[in-house]
């Protein structure tokens, strides 16, 4: 088997496999480069030393049994047996996407137990899964992203051979499956990659110290290093896509940029498999040539996150304005309504957040709403507020249900976060494992010492080492069956299939998008095709103008098709699709 490593600032190098060790020459033709040739079994464990050092996990280890600071395993791809062949796979436009994060989908927190519930999933109508960073990190439990070893899979989910059962079965019950994959900082704790190269630079920075090197010296590896990373998740494991982590934060001043070369590396390898392959970027620039093709002068991703309708639908739903949350807050419903028809509600305009303009428009003639998605919820958005609430700590069920409408009829590619379609109660905190105490307090302090300087006492901060605060993060399975939240799994379940049924739902065209909103009435609709949505907001009944020969095809509480009057009356807090 041939051993290679990038340790372009070694003077020798060797090999540690299995105790025994190898010394490796330089390879002839790659700079920087050692190779050594050794028998080697799957399972084997090895590691390099260089210059004579400590034994280092391998940096592109596909699996550390141990964890981040342990001996790397071979690992052999080709040996299992897939059961169920996905030529087809599923295009990203008419998905309707559920992010799920394997620590806190179960109790037990593994891939096989997440796989049980996959039958959830399909009844519940979701196309793709999208799964939190499955990278190794230190400890049990954390959220991910502070994943070291990109080829490989955090050993107490179940490790690589865990994540291929998972990704067969999904397939098996017609799910795609979605990767988070984190390339703009790695670690701090586990992270051997300075010890080998430069694979950070001191050029840029980021709100995680050294950016990652992407147009330094040396950024040739580094580039190819996450992109045959991403290459490998979808090659190897079957994957339908990746979901970029802030790419806003891929510090990046070549003229050929990254995400072009991993745009273009992911359609290369989508034709040579002849399935659909796509990512999906979290951005924080609110501008479309993220999304827009490279033949016209983008970047090629195939779709991002629209924090800013998230933004307007949670101030209009809640009514909070700190924050980020100032300018939307002001007129969330017209905020809304320019997020539904604009998709960006920065897209030039003043962020008082920012303290400067923000954003471009996207071209709505020209952009298909499928480039963007759509949600009430994300990891982001619950756990790292203070106490990790879900909007379903507050909310009234008739407000969960308006939200529901909103995102699974707006005209973008909606996505739904673990548990939010039956309204869990459980939160979804910020958690660590951290092994090193240093880091382990400073996280801890960290955190307390944010919140406090908003106003929050220390001791109502959930503490993240505590293993408590990942227990109360787990989704209780109990909840689906009970009150309130049967009926709000239900109207998730009633929306999903009249998606799934009416073209006119996951129709692109964002310039046909009509809408209509009263503020201070706190009713909104809008129009797809020949499809009219209503929104209550307020708890009195409304009467909106909508015209006859309408007919409700779903509504949360009881309502009747529009009188002669055109008038369809819409009872408190509540919502309805209406159609010929």
């Amino acid at each position: 088997m041939l051993f290679e490593v990038w340790a372009p600032h070694a003077d020798r190098a060797a090999l540690r496999l299995e105790g025994a060790t190898h010394p490796m020459r330089r390879h002839p033709v790659r700079a920087g480069w050692w190779l050594a040739e050794a028998e080697a079994r799957p399972g084997d464990r090895y590691g390099y030393v260089l210059d004579g050092g400590p034994v280092l996990p391998d940096p592109r280890s596909r699996r550390q049994p141990e964890g981040p600071d342990g001996p790397s395993a071979v690992v052999a791809h080709d040996t299992f047996a897939w059961q169920h062949p996905w030529p087809g796979g599923r295009p990203l436009q008419d998905a309707v996407l559920y992010e799920l994060h394997i620590g806190t989908f179960t109790p037990a927190g593994t891939l096989d137990a997440a796989a049980q519930q996959l039958d959830h999933l399909v009844e519940l109508g979701i196309t793709h899964i999208e799964l939190m960073p499955v990278c190794p990190f230190p400890g049990r439990h954390g959220w991910g992203y502070e994943g070291v070893s990109l080829w490989a899979v955090h050993e107490p989910y179940g490790g690589p051979e865990a994540l291929k059962r998972f990704v067969d079965a999904a397939h098996g019950h017609g799910l795609g499956v979605v990767l988070d994959v984190v390339h703009n900082h790695l670690g701090p704790s586990g992270n051997y990659l300075p010890a080998f190269g430069p694979y950070f630079t001191d050029t840029h920075h980021t709100p995680w110290g050294a950016a990652v090197n992407l147009d330094a010296p040396g950024s040739d590896e580094v580039r190819a290093y996450f992109l045959e990373s991403a290459l490998a998740w979808l090659r190897d494991y079957h994957l339908d896509g990746l979901r970029l982590d802030a790419v806003h934060a891929l510090a990046d001043t070549r003229a050929y940029t990254y995400l072009e070369e991993l745009s273009t590396a992911v359609d290369a390898l989508a034709a040579e498999l002849g399935r659909p392959l796509f990512l999906i970027a979290e951005s924080d620039t609110c501008d479309p040539r993220t999304t827009t093709p490279r033949e016209e002068g983008g970047l090629g991703l195939r779709a991002q996150w629209n924090d800013d309708f998230h933004h307007a639908l949670h101030t209009a739903l809640t009514g909070e304005s700190q924050g980020y949350y100032a300018d939307f807050a002001r007129a969330p419903l017209a905020a809304l309504a320019k997020t539904l028809t604009r998709v960006f509600f920065h897209d030039g305009t003043y962020s008082s957040f920012r303290g400067r303009t923000h954003g471009r428009p996207v071209d709505r003639a020209h952009t298909p709403a499928h480039r963007f998605l759509g949600y009430s919820g994300t990891h982001d958005q619950i756990g790292n507020r203070a106490q990790g609430d879900r909007l379903s700590a507050t909310l009234t069920p008739g407000l969960l249900a308006c939200a529901a409408t909103l995102t699974l009829t707006s005209p973008f590619p909606p996505m739904i976060f673990m548990g939010e379609e039956w309204g869990a109660r459980t939160p979804w905190q910020f958690f660590t494992d951290h092994t090193d105490p240093e880091l382990a307090r400073a996280v801890r302090e960290g955190r307390r010492r944010e919140f406090t300087s908003h106003g929050w006492s220390a001791e109502d901060i959930p503490d993240p080492q505590d293993p408590a605060t990942r227990l109360r993060s787990c989704l209780d399975w109990a909840e689906p069956a009970a009150e309130p939240h049967a009926r709000l799994l239900a109207w998730y379940r009633e929306l999903i299939a009249l998606r799934r049924e009416r073209p006119d739902l996951t129709d692109p065209d964002l310039a046909s998008v009509k809408v209509a909103y009263d503020e201070e009435a706190r009713w909104l609709t809008y129009r797809r095709g020949d499809l009219r949505v209503v929104v209550n907001l307020s708890k009195e009944p409304v009467r909106i103008k909508l015209g006859d020969g309408c007919r409700v095809l779903a509504a949360w509480e009881p309502a009747e098709a529009p009188g002669p009057d055109g008038l369809l009356l819409v009872p408190p807090e509540s919502s309805a699709v209406l159609g010929h």
